[in-house]
């Protein structure tokens, strides 16, 4: 997440709704191993997408999303509401990126 930091949308393509304005891509090994760690929040319009993953965990953090796994298509394969700290989400098989976004988004 340091140097030239992408940004991207969220779109639900069969509900026709943006989930999210301001997605952080973290597909470099020190953004997937940061990611959400040590902030206190997430905006509403927020979140992080980390590629690749098929799984993630929650030590240490500080507050609760809402977690979307995703498959090489960009297909939902797996959704987690309210996904507290210091939880882990096992391995997804198809899935490829998570999408970390703000708590009662999705």
């Amino acid at each position: 997440m340091f140097g030239n930091a992408r940004e991207v949308f969220v779109y639900n393509k069969s509900k026709e709704t943006f989930l999210s304005f301001r997605v952080k891509v973290a597909d470099s090994f020190l953004g997937r191993l940061i990611g959400l760690l040590g902030k206190r929040s997430l905006k509403p319009d927020g979140g992080v997408w980390i590629v690749p993953a098929n799984s993630i965990h929650t030590v240490g953090m500080l507050f609760a999303f809402d977690l979307v796994m995703i498959d090489k298509d960009c297909r939902v394969v797996n959704v987690k509401e309210m996904v507290r700290p210091f939880r882990i989400v096992l391995p997804k098989v198809r899935a490829e990126s998570a999408l970390e976004l703000a708590a009662n988004s999705i």
